[in-house]
Parts: structure tokens; C-alpha cells; sequence
């Protein structure tokens, strides 16, 4: 796992490999041309919650680190700490701000925000953000940001339909050595449907007991899991 600042951690699965693309072929591209070093200034990642936004922040930023100063901020988790969190990150040479819908129309984050921005594009650097709406839908208090995040690279996500989100679980699971058979997944997919966030956490639950217990991710298993774990969904 790769540390960052603010005490913030990358998952293990934070991976391009991890990613099926989908109709979002053309952000995944983008995603690893600036975890190469091959971009510069704003690039914006927008779309619905489980399109993708999150994993391509983190996957950036976990190969960016291989070779650049890289860093990832979840405004989600630590926006509560104030607009201080982001001191000091303008050395960085690729930068992946999350929820920047959080703060969004807050004049402090946006000041600096900007100031971070100038700073990462003199520098030759890349500020990756990431939101559910795309920059020139949003209101800004700085509309000087807003125009630069909107002249930027701007990608929109498309959230994975059935077929892709099958194929996705499965790609996580086959890179986690689990097997997922198709009366599983039809199983999982009537109670956790189109949530793509959800599925990923319970892939992770059913990981950890599946390899304690040395057991293959039938239904009856994963029933048992959840049902032990006071998980389970209604139906």
C-alpha cells in the first residue's frame, strides 16, 4: 500500500488492472497518461456514484507514485479538517482531489484550490479531480477556477450496465484468486442491484471469510457470511 499524506491509504485494489473500462475506454487512457507524467493542469473526472471516479483517482496516483511525487485527497473523509488539509501539496507533480463537489462553492477551499492548481500546472504537474457533476455545471464562488477546471480535460463516466458490472466482479474476484460462479452472481445481483460501491465492499467481506474458511463463494456460503455479519439486505 502506497502512504499519503493526511494518513490516507490506497487499497490494495486501487489498480488499473482493476478497472473494467467499459464505455469509459477513453478516461482509463487518459487516467494512465497522467499516471505517466504525460499531462498537465486540471483534468476532470465526472459521472454517478460507482461509475468509476474513485478507482481511476486512486489507480493514478498508485502508479503515479512509482515514478512522480503523488498524492490523493478524499474531500469526503477529511474536508471536516479545513481548508488546511491542503497545505504543502502544490510540490506535488500529480494530485487527485476526490468529492471536490464537497467543497464546491466554498470561497476558502476554492482560493485554494486555485493557488494549488497554478502551482502543480507551473511545475508541469496534474491536478486530477473528480466529481458527480462536471465543472460547468457546478456554481462556483471563484468563477476564475471554474473556467480553468471546465478548459481542462473533462471526462465523464459512465455507470457500468448489468453485463459490465458481471464482468467487472468477476475481474476483481479472478485477480483475488476467488472464483464466482454465475448462480452467485445472479444471487448478489437481485439483492445489490446497480451498486457497483456495494458489491466491491461485499467482494472484500466474502474474500477475508472465504479465505479463513478456505471455502469457494457459493450462495449458501456467502448467505452465511452475511447472515453472521448482520449484512445481509432486505429483499
Amino acid at each position: 500500500m502506497q502512504q499519503l499524506p493526511l494518513g490516507v491509504r490506497l487499497p490494495d485494489r486501487a489498480l488499473f488492472e482493476s478497472f473494467l473500462p467499459g464505455r469509459n475506454t477513453e478516461a482509463l487512457a487518459a487516467a494512465r497518461a497522467i499516471a505517466r507524467g504525460e499531462a498537465r493542469g486540471a483534468v476532470w473526472l465526472s459521472g454517478p456514484g460507482g461509475a468509476g471516479k474513485t478507482h481511476l483517482l486512486q489507480a493514478i496516483c498508485a502508479a503515479a507514485s512509482e515514478r512522480l511525487r503523488a498524492g490523493y485527497v478524499p474531500l469526503k473523509q477529511v474536508a471536516q479538517l479545513g481548508v488546511e488539509v491542503l497545505d504543502g501539496l502544490g510540490q506535488l507533480e500529480c494530485l487527485c482531489v476526490d468529492d471536490l463537489d464537497r467543497v464546491a462553492g466554498e470561497l476558502a477551499w476554492e482560493r485554494r484550490l486555485f493557488g494549488l492548481l497554478r502551482e502543480i500546472e507551473e511545475a508541469g504537474g496534474a491536478l486530477v479531480m473528480a466529481g458527480e457533476s462536471p465543472p460547468a455545471l457546478l456554481t462556483w464562488a471563484l468563477p476564475d477556477l471554474g473556467s480553468r477546471c471546465a478548459a481542462g480535460a473533462v471526462f465523464a463516466l459512465r455507470a457500468l450496465d448489468e453485463a459490465e458490472q458481471h464482468a467487472a466482479l468477476e475481474l476483481r474476484a479472478r485477480l483475488r484468486g476467488l472464483e464466482l460462479p454465475e448462480e452467485t452472481w445472479q444471487w448478489l445481483r437481485r439483492r445489490y442491484p446497480r451498486d457497483m460501491r456495494r458489491l466491491y465492499e461485499l467482494l472484500d467481506t466474502l474474500d477475508e471469510a472465504a479465505l479463513a474458511a478456505q471455502r469457494r463463494l457459493t450462495v449458501p456460503f456467502i448467505r452465511d457470511v452475511l447472515l453472521r455479519r448482520a449484512a445481509l439486505p432486505p429483499h
